[in-house]
């Protein structure tokens, strides 16, 4: 796969001249993806995520269970603060309305119940990612 240095280059300017901490580029085939974290600090990581579907086909995910989707777009958090008991792991038994994440917007400390009873079959984001409203965050069987 080669990846146009000049889109990531052209999209970290982007980046810095509109105050973004994330830009996706997407044509055809090939999506990037470039952030930055700690936007507040002087040494800025940019992190660059590129994709393209093997041989033109996109590969499927089967879902079984009930989905548990963001309520809002945020920041996913798996824990109160850093280092805490996680809310939610892989095989735990939750009840319904049982806080299984925190997604923050706009400063706020949101909690993400469960929409059903069940045993936790996969956490569906990371600590700290960005999500998306309606995005399916874990699956409860």
């Amino acid at each position: 796969m080669k990846i146009n240095k000049n889109i990531i280059k052209e999209l970290t300017d982007y980046l810095n001249e509109f105050n973004l901490t994330e830009i996706e580029y997407t044509d055809k085939d090939t999506k990037i993806k470039v952030s930055k974290s700690n936007p507040t600090s002087s040494n800025q990581v940019l992190s660059v995520a590129a994709s393209t579907p093997i041989s033109g086909e996109a590969k499927s995910h089967v879902i079984s269970g009930t989905e548990v989707k963001s309520p809002i777009i945020g920041t996913a958090y798996l824990a109160a603060e850093p280092g805490a008991k996680k809310f939610a792991e892989v095989g735990k038994r939750i009840k319904k309305g049982e806080t299984v994440m925190i997604v923050e917007a706009m400063k706020t400390m949101n909690h993400v119940p469960s929409t059903a009873d069940g045993v936790i079959k996969e956490i569906c984001v990371e600590d700290g990612q960005p999500v998306e409203y309606g995005q399916t965050i874990i699956i409860v069987e």
